[in-house]
């Protein structure tokens, strides 16, 4: 009788070995422990490499000395676990078997409390072995007949799962590329699939968030400040746009690849592609590198300044997100900093000098709005009584009247800044009738009073300020008002 359409009853009593990375995972385990580790510090990319020489399993026996990720943090696959839990609740017996470390596949059987036992690589039985391929369906052969089962069926995902499959008398496929499935099915006509869930354009623009290159607009502020037409300055700044809008995104999937634990235990951040394992983490890194090369092809093309610039960004960034975002006080500087290095970069692509009053409204400006993202994260919290710490970062529920104070004081900074400004020297040599700047002044500070008050109603839902005024009819407002008045200043009307 051929065991793919062996009697339901029959084959029901077979054991299912169940594979978990790629299969009751969206993720590799693996891949998740590199980034927790390197998280950590990030010279232990170089330990990472000197562990390479002791092959696959002992890679995978240091690793996970060091670092595990923790199985409730996973991004599992819905449907095929509800299919494991169905066939668990039949009384099917459910073994979990990986080349992961036999740690890690205990610790996720012992959390989904489905599997009536775990096989890994490096188990102490076994010594330093890599349970793939051939191993483990000699494994998974050996195991089943020690538990009185002449046959045993297989879930798996790639090409590695081939040769188990050989072995198996039943098969399930999850989210196995069409090549596998095309050998699978050569010899498991009938196997079980779980469709594979295609990568989409979509998903990849959400996850390098393109609609984040809306703040590199900044680079043309310079531009706009020092009045300049030249259409020869306008194409290099455009091209800095470009090349900082791909950086940005390369350091943004950087950021969320070492934040992926935090992430997916956040209300709104799990569902970002990475966070939800909808872009497999080797794939998110070699986008990321591509970017970050082609920005700097872009940057040396626009000035030697500027590349080094858009250098310093980069480190700046990195260094925020592996070690400056987790300290209070100092993770807002930074991004008040960055914002600011986006108007100066700008200055050097376009080759114009930088106002002094420019950075001084700028720092406090978006030093306010830093604090507005972090009063706005804190305040999604703030219903939770056991969250004491917001996730990955450095305050606490009882540091928000703090924030709020520094927040409004650095919002009002930057408009009595911009009062001072108006009655320089710069001024008098830039417009017209400077006076008319005068309008400006309470509008601005009208704009930060009212963003700080959604803030305090929950009205932000942790989200970037910069991205909520995109979307708000009354911050569009306020912009182009403020843009009629520096026109009118300008042209003395």
């Amino acid at each position: 009788m051929n065991p793919t359409t062996a009697p339901l009853n029959e084959s029901a009593q077979w054991p299912l070995y169940v594979d978990l990375d790629g299969t009751l995972t969206r993720t590799d385990t693996l891949h998740e422990s590199v980034m927790l580790f390197v998280r950590r510090h990030p010279l232990n990319l170089l330990r990472l490499l000197a562990w390479l020489l002791l092959g696959k399993a002992g890679f995978k026996q240091r690793l996970a000395d060091a670092v595990r990720p923790d199985p409730a943090r996973l991004p599992y696959h819905d449907g095929f676990l509800q299919y494991l839990r169905d066939e668990h609740g039949r009384g099917r017996p459910l073994v979990l078997a990986s080349a992961a470390d036999q740690r890690i596949v205990q610790e996720v059987a012992d959390h989904l409390r489905l599997f009536e036992d775990a096989l890994g690589s490096n188990a102490p039985q076994d010594g330093r072995i890599n349970l793939s391929r051939e191993r483990k369906r000699a494994a998974i052969d050996h195991h089943a007949r020690e538990g009185g089962h002449a046959r045993w069926a297989y879930a798996g995902n790639s090409r590695d799962d081939l040769p188990v499959w050989a072995g198996s008398a039943q098969a399930v496929a999850v989210n196995a590329p069409e090549g596998v499935l095309a050998s699978l099915r050569e010899v498991h006509p009938q196997a079980r699939v779980f469709a594979r869930e295609p990568l989409r354009l979509g998903t990849v623009l959400r996850a390098i968030r393109l609609k984040q290159w809306s703040k590199n607009a900044l680079l043309f502020v310079p531009l706009l400040a020092a009045h300049s037409l030249d259409p020869q300055r306008w194409a290099m700044v455009l091209m800095a746009f470009l090349a900082f809008g791909l950086c940005a995104s390369a350091t943004y999937l950087f950021n969320d690849l070492l934040d992926l634990p935090n992430d997916r235990v956040h209300r709104l951040k799990r569902h970002r592609p990475l966070a939800a394992a909808a872009i497999a983490i080797p794939t998110a890194v070699l986008l990321g590198l591509a970017m970050l090369v082609l920005a700097f092809v872009l940057a040396w093309a626009v000035s030697p300044g500027f590349t080094a610039m858009l250098a310093g960004y980069t480190v700046a960034t990195l260094a925020y997100s592996m070690v400056l975002k987790r300290l209070a006080l100092v993770d807002v500087l930074m991004l008040s900093g960055l914002y600011t290095l986006r108007i100066g970069a700008g200055a050097v692509a376009a080759g114009v000098d930088l106002s002094n009053w420019l950075l001084a409204i700028s720092i406090f400006l978006f030093l306010s709005l830093a604090l507005v993202k972090r009063c706005a994260e804190l305040e999604e919290i703030a219903a939770d009584e056991q969250a004491r710490l917001a996730p990955g970062r450095g305050y606490q529920m009882q540091d928000l009247p703090s924030l709020r104070a520094m927040g409004l004081a650095s919002g009002f900074l930057s408009v009595m800044v911009l009062a001072l400004y108006i009655d320089s020297q710069n001024s008098h040599s830039l417009y017209r009738q400077p006076d008319w700047l005068w309008g400006a002044a309470p509008l601005l500070l009208l704009w930060i009073m009212r963003i700080w008050l959604k803030t305090g109603r929950r009205e932000l839902h942790g989200e970037d300020p910069l991205q909520f005024a995109l979307r708000d009819p009354f911050s569009w407002a306020m912009l182009i008002a403020m843009g009629g008045i520096g026109l009118l200043a300008t042209t003395g009307f």
